[in-house]
């Protein structure tokens, strides 16, 4: 199961970034107005007209790039259309992960459009988060190819939307085997605990 991967410069990586993540950026906005808006009949009809002509637009050209690139300056995979971190995807939180020292963190913000209970996030959404740090973690910037195997969360109380914080970071190896943990906090302390064995595929040990 190996990709036939693109290579894309570093120029023309920022060029499509400085296009499509204001266009993602666009498309959260118009979700969130979506589920806020009281407007009437009339203006909803002709929101969904304009709304439809905007996708005919964007559909008359499809994208020619391959798949599955990677950056030519540091060599990793660009991962545009993650839901969990691509940033030309509309359907992915406002996450930027950093790394530092062998662990990942990252700070973000979450509204609405990511509710589950009454001003909580989702705990699929909180699941999401997670396994993608701990795969981040796990394979060191998504560079070595590993899945996750298993993962398992400890919720420890509801997630409130708004300023959050995630961490991740590497427990140990076995074989084929990456063992990772982390969590989500907010301003008053933890709320979802995470961890998770990541296996490396059998194409790519043979490799």
């Amino acid at each position: 199961m190996d990709f036939d991967w693109g290579v894309i410069s570093a120029d023309e990586h920022d060029r499509i970034g400085a296009l499509h993540e204001p266009l993602a950026e666009a498309i959260r906005r118009l979700v969130d107005a979506s589920l806020h808006s009281g407007a009437d009949a009339e203006t909803i009809m002709a929101a969904r007209q304009t709304i439809d002509e905007v996708t005919e637009m964007l559909e008359r050209t499809p994208t020619d790039r391959p798949r599955v690139l990677r950056h030519e300056g540091t060599g990793l995979p660009v991962v545009w259309r993650n839901p969990a971190v691509g940033r030309h995807n509309p359907l992915a939180p406002p996450m930027e992960t950093h790394h530092d020292e062998g662990r990942v963190w990252t700070e973000f913000t979450l509204g609405s459009v990511y509710e589950g209970p009454p001003g909580l996030v989702h705990g699929g959404i909180c699941a999401l988060l997670l396994d993608q740090l701990l795969g981040e973690v796990a394979t060191r910037q998504l560079s070595k190819p590993k899945f996750t195997g298993t993962i398992t969360l400890k919720y420890l109380r509801g997630t409130p939307l708004g300023p959050l914080r995630g961490e991740a970071w590497v427990e140990g190896h076995e074989g084929y085997k990456t063992y990772a943990r982390g969590f989500l906090r907010d301003a008053q302390g933890i709320t979802v605990e995470a961890e998770g064995v990541f296996i490396m595929p059998a194409w790519a040990r043979d490799a």
